[in-house]
């Protein structure tokens, strides 16, 4: 099993190689995500590919392997069922559990992973709307769609956040925008493309742009 420090890496990879596919990771985007400095990140890139987790070439960037991509999903699932567990048994509110996650995630015991999720009835989705992996590390996106995305009149349910930011977290909570809230576009601002919208059939908000775009909604 790889360490810690290496599933934090491999995590990391994944994270940004899904957020520009088809690309390869820099070694400067890794060491911006982790916070650590290049020649760090340098020197890990090449023990991970010693390990035939990464295809990490000098000056390109790099990839995962097959094997580096399951143990990254691998990571993530164990994470994502943790903040289920949080926020359902424990009390945690969806803005609290990310770092407490951080640290459960890498609790390396595959029954107890197998029992979480047991126990937590094989949940599919944690409290952000981030699908929760299979066990055999495989991820299934849901087809879901940007309030961005929507025109006056159309209405959905909010399924997932793109961002989940202590602060953009809090800020839905004042507005009542969390998981399973039904929601209607009522008009769009053509100077900003902020949104008009109807909460629950009652309360109307006016929602910036940068919020539209990191709200998923299913009709």
């Amino acid at each position: 099993m790889p360490s810690y420090t290496e599933e934090n890496y491999l995590k990391a990879i994944y994270k940004l190689a899904e957020a520009q596919p088809g690309t390869e990771v820099s070694t400067n985007s890794v060491a911006e995500e982790l916070q650590t400095r290049a020649a760090s990140v340098t020197d890990m890139l090449r023990r991970l590919s010693e390990k035939g987790l990464l295809h990490y070439t000098r000056y390109r960037g790099v990839t995962l392997s097959e094997e580096g991509r399951r143990l990254a999903l691998l990571t993530i699932r164990k994470h994502r069922l943790w903040e289920v567990f949080l926020v359902q048994h424990l009390g945690f509110s969806w803005d609290e559990v990310h770092d407490v996650a951080e640290q459960m995630e890498h609790i390396d015991s595959d029954l107890l992973i197998r029992r979480l999720d047991e126990f937590l009835g094989h949940p599919q989705h944690d409290p952000h709307g981030d699908p929760i992996p299979t066990a055999e590390g495989v991820l299934h996106r849901p087809q879901h769609r940007l309030v961005a995305d929507l025109r006056p009149g159309d209405k959905g349910t909010v399924v997932a956040v793109k961002n989940t930011s202590v602060s953009f977290l809090q800020y839905l909570d004042k507005l009542g925008l969390t998981l399973g809230t039904r929601l209607e576009v009522l008009d769009k601002i053509l100077f900003d493309n902020s949104l008009e919208i109807k909460v629950h059939n009652k309360e109307k908000y006016l929602i910036s742009a940068e919020v539209s775009r990191n709200l998923y909604v299913a009709e």
